[in-house]
C-alpha cells in the first residue's frame, strides 16, 4: 500500500546531480528506499518532477523539483562503504598523476602497473586514490573509462555526476577520441590502415582473455606506422574506433605484430632482446573529448620511463609522433590506391569492349585485346567496306511502269 498522498517529501535537484537518472538520485539522497517502491510511486503518479508524472529511468536536471511520498523511516539498504584513510604517500601519488584539472573533470597520467579499479587481490588502484582529489567538491570524483593495469597514460575522471553522464555518453557514441602509442614486434606491411576483426571472450579463460571470433562483437582499430627500426620493430599510433576489452593488444597480435611486452597475447615472440624492457609498451598518449561546459578537453600524457628508454634504444625520433592519424594526409594508403587504379583500368577495358561489340556485324571478327584485331586468314578477300566480310549484293533496280 502506498503512502498517504497528503504526507509528501520534496527536494530540488542540485547542480552536481544534473544529468543522472532519477533512481540514482534516490540511491544518493534517499538511501534505503526500495527500487520497487520508487517504481510504484512513479506508476501511481505520486512521484513527480516539476509536477509532471515521471519514470525511475528519466534523467533529471539541476533546479527541477522532485515530489514524493515520505520514504520509509528506517532505511533497510546496505550502509555506505567507508573509505580507507589514505597515507601521505598515496595522496602525493594521486596529486602527481593530475595533468589537467577543471571544475568538471580531471585527466590523470596513470603509471604502468597501477590498476584502474580494484578486484581480487588488487588493493592498490586509481579508484581508491580519487578521494584525495575531491577537494571542496560535494561528491567524490568518478571514473568514466578504464585502462589496463599495465597500460599507462591519459585517464579521464569526472568531478560531478553531470559530467560523468556527459562523458559516459561521449564514450558510448564514439565522439571521444583516444590515441595510443605502442612499440610492436616487426613492421606491418601496410603503413596505415584499419583492423576490422570481431572479438569475444576466449572460452576457458574465465573472461580474462579475448580472441578473434566471427561471432564476436564488431571491433575496429585504426593504426599508423610512425617509424620503424629495420624489420625488427615499429613504433605505431593506434586509435580504437570501438571499445572492446584488450582490443588494441588482440588486434596487433592478430595481424602478426604483438605489442612489445605483451606475453598474454604475443607469447615469447612479444619480447625483444637487448636492453628493451619486458614491460608492456602501450601508452594512452592523447585524449580529446567535448566538455560539458562547452569547448573541449585535449590533453597529452608523456610516455613512462621504460617506454622512453625503448624509443631511444631503437633510435626513434620523438618528434615524429606529434602528427597524429587525424593530422596525417588524407587519401587511401598506397596498396588501396594501387587496387583502385587497377579497378579503374579494368573498367576502361570492359567499356572499350562493350563499344567494340556494339560495332560488330554478324560476320565481324572479335579482337584478342583492345585496339588490336585478330590476324586475318590468308587468301581471304576483304570487302570493299573494309569490314572483313563478303561484299553485300547490290539491290536490282526497280522497273518503272511505262
Amino acid at each position: 500500500m502506498t503512502q498517504d498522498r497528503g504526507i509528501q517529501d520534496s527536494a530540488t535537484v542540485a547542480e552536481e546531480d544534473g544529468g543522472i537518472r532519477l533512481d540514482r538520485w534516490f540511491k544518493r539522497h534517499r538511501p534505503g528506499t526500495p527500487h520497487a517502491l520508487i517504481a510504484r510511486w512513479a506508476r501511481s503518479g505520486e512521484l513527480t518532477i516539476d509536477g509532471r508524472k515521471t519514470d525511475v529511468s528519466d534523467r533529471i536536471e539541476a533546479g527541477q523539483r522532485i515530489a514524493m511520498p515520505v520514504p520509509p523511516a528506517a532505511p533497510s539498504g546496505p550502509k555506505p562503504r567507508k573509505e580507507k584513510p589514505l597515507s601521505p604517500a598515496e595522496v602525493a601519488l594521486a596529486e602527481a598523476m593530475v595533468i589537467h584539472r577543471d571544475k568538471s573533470a580531471l585527466v590523470l597520467d596513470k603509471p604502468p602497473g597501477l590498476a584502474t579499479q580494484g578486484g581480487t587481490k588488487t588493493d592498490a588502484h586509481v579508484d581508491g586514490l580519487l578521494g584525495a582529489l575531491q577537494g571542496e567538491a560535494p561528491v567524490r570524483p568518478k571514473l568514466v573509462h578504464r585502462l589496463d593495469k599495465d597500460t599507462s597514460g591519459a585517464l579521464l575522471v569526472a568531478r560531478t555526476p553531470r559530467a560523468a553522464a556527459w562523458f559516459a555518453k561521449a564514450f558510448s557514441n564514439r565522439s571521444a577520441r583516444k590515441t595510443y602509442w605502442a612499440i610492436v614486434v616487426g613492421v606491418p606491411d601496410i603503413a596505415q590502415g584499419e583492423i576490422d576483426l570481431p572479438l569475444a571472450k576466449q572460452p576457458g579463460s574465465g573472461g580474462e582473455k579475448m580472441h578473434v571470433d566471427e561471432k564476436g562483437l564488431a571491433s575496429k582499430t585504426r593504426y599508423r606506422v610512425i617509424e620503424r627500426a629495420g624489420n625488427s620493430a615499429a613504433w605505431v599510433e593506434l586509435q580504437p574506433l570501438t571499445g572492446r576489452t584488450h582490443q588494441l593488444r588482440v588486434h596487433m597480435a592478430a595481424i602478426g605484430h604483438p605489442i612489445v611486452g605483451d606475453g598474454k597475447y604475443g607469447g615469447k615472440g612479444a619480447f625483444l632482446t637487448g636492453t628493451i624492457s619486458r614491460k608492456l609498451h602501450l601508452h594512452s598518449r592523447r585524449l580529446r573529448i567535448d566538455h560539458p561546459d562547452g569547448g573541449s578537453i585535449d590533453v597529452s600524457a608523456d610516455v613512462p620511463e621504460h617506454f622512453a628508454a625503448s624509443l631511444d634504444a631503437l633510435g626513434f625520433d620523438l618528434l615524429l609522433g606529434e602528427a597524429g592519424i587525424d593530422d596525417a594526409p588524407k587519401g587511401p594508403p598506397p596498396k588501396a590506391a594501387a587496387k583502385a587504379a587497377a579497378k579503374a583500368h579494368s573498367k576502361q577495358i570492359r567499356k572499350a569492349r562493350r563499344g567494340e561489340r556494339r560495332g560488330r556485324t554478324a560476320t565481324s571478327k572479335p579482337t584478342d585485346r583492345v585496339g588490336k584485331p585478330k590476324t586475318k586468314a590468308k587468301n581471304k578477300p576483304s570487302s570493299p567496306s573494309g569490314r572483313g566480310g563478303p561484299p553485300s549484293p547490290r539491290k536490282p533496280p526497280s522497273k518503272r511502269p511505262r
